[in-house]
């Protein structure tokens, strides 16, 4: 191997795989939703992190829509 390498005459080359990445995010989620989150997590091994990435990403991909009344 050098001693030195000289990279001032390299080309950056864009990340192919950027828009796979995650993007950090802050929500505010209740404690019974994290609690809920946090036991399954426990039970199979995976992050609750991942798992409510997981829930998201099954709701967007299945354009899964909220239905919600207000009482009066």
């Amino acid at each position: 191997m050098k001693d030195h390498y000289d990279f001032s005459k390299m080309k950056g080359i864009k990340n192919p795989y950027i828009k796979f990445l995650k993007q950090p995010v802050t929500i505010r989620l209740d404690c019974d939703s994290v609690d809920y989150f946090k036991s399954l997590a426990e039970e199979s091994g995976i992050p609750y992190q991942t798992l409510i990435n997981l829930y998201l990403r099954d709701c967007a991909i299945s354009h899964r829509k909220l239905k919600m009344q207000w009482q009066p």
